[in-house]
């Protein structure tokens, strides 16, 4: 056995770790680092390489002014009081724990359609029989009737058209919007009214009450334009990366109108169903937005910890199985602490790691 370890921190200068521990792209892995010893979890902490690796992940993180923790009466944490380095630590340690836990839920969510309620369509032909309401039916004929969204005619190809949808929560991660554009077998031909292409944008609610403003939303994401195919089926646009949707609006731009209606020679796009594809971070996870700068404030309720957000009971089983392993890995680590890992044994403080760090959200 070895009579004497070092840390391997202290053996390099700050800029070096920090390269080093930069490497790490799970956030996992990050948190788990900060079992080996007192120095480690100290400078994970410090330099919230937590915060930075959901940064990396996620840019719309960028926003965030500040994050607070809803104790488990759902109130906000006690003030701080003490020192300005305590009060310093004591937020590290705040931003520590919610991006770990932030982590680990934008890594572990199911897909879902994230639609709440249709907000409002640019145009509509025929009121409320070919409302944006449509869109949310999987089935383009019920009752006897077809189901469908249908714009405005217009003479110029080039007149957009917009479809504006709430989604389940004021924080969702959006991975693909599928469109399927409407066949009208009733007519001639059974033409497709679909557009040229597509482009979504993402962002929240604008607190203005100027009725003179045009705008009702201020928008955080815009995405590349896809192409639209004139075929009638649920065409899939996945977007580059996986975008934080704060404030839960979606908007669909059509862009570019391809058929004209015989009976009128107008052109028309028509939508028969959209889905929204990613997961919700609520309710362990909310946001307020500050108006005017757009920022926001994100907040983790302790009290939702435990809600799984896990559906399906083999996922549910892989998360038991995970947790399991992460158990014998901290055993491992307690034992080899200073041998196998070549760090010497400092002054390991197990109460105070224990009020920082909680299994579930190191995964």
């Amino acid at each position: 056995m070895m009579e004497y370890c070092k840390d391997v921190l202290s053996c390099l200068d700050s800029d070096t770790s920090l390269k080093i521990f930069m490497c790490l792209d799970d956030l996992a892995d990050l948190v788990r680092v900060t079992c080996v010893s007192r120095s480690w979890r100290h400078f994970v902490i410090a330099n919230g390489l937590c915060k930075q690796l959901c940064l990396r992940m996620f840019p719309q993180l960028s926003r965030v002014a500040f994050v607070v923790e809803l104790n488990q009466n759902g109130a906000k944490e006690h003030a701080e009081v003490g020192s300005s380095y305590s009060m310093e630590w004591l937020s590290l340690l705040r931003e520590h724990r919610v991006y770990a836990y932030l982590g680990r839920a934008l890594m572990s969510s199911v897909a879902m359609n994230c639609i709440a309620k249709t907000v409002g369509a640019s145009s509509t032909d025929n009121f409320p029989q070919e409302s944006i309401d449509n869109t949310l039916e999987p089935r383009d004929y019920i009752n006897g009737r077809y189901c469908y969204w249908s714009s405005d005619g217009q003479s110029n190809p080039n007149v957009p058209e917009t479809l504006t949808y709430e989604l389940v929560s004021q924080i969702c991660v959006i991975t693909e919007i599928n469109i399927q554009p409407f066949q009208a077998d009733f007519q001639r031909g059974s033409p497709i009214y679909s557009a040229k292409s597509v482009r979504f944008k993402m962002g929240h609610p604008k607190a203005s009450l100027d009725v003179a403003d045009d705008e009702m939303f201020v928008w955080t994401y815009n995405s590349p334009e896809f192409p639209m195919s004139q075929e009638n089926r649920l065409q899939k646009f996945k977007l580059p990366e996986p975008v934080l949707c704060i404030g839960g609006i979606l908007q669909i731009e059509l862009l570019g109108r391809v058929q004209r209606q015989e009976m009128d020679g107008l052109l028309y796009i028509c939508v028969s169903h959209v889905q929204v594809l990613g997961s919700s971070l609520s309710p362990p996870f909310n946001v307020d937005i500050l108006q005017p700068s757009g920022m926001f404030v994100l907040k983790r309720d302790q009290l939702a910890n435990h809600q799984s957000v896990v559906t399906s009971g083999n996922e549910s089983q892989e998360i038991l199985a995970e947790q399991r392993e992460l158990r014998d890995y901290q055993h491992i680590v307690t034992i080899f602490r200073g041998q196998a890992l070549g760090i010497v044994e400092d002054e390991w403080d197990e109460e105070e790691y224990d009020d920082d760090f909680d299994p579930e959200y190191a995964l």
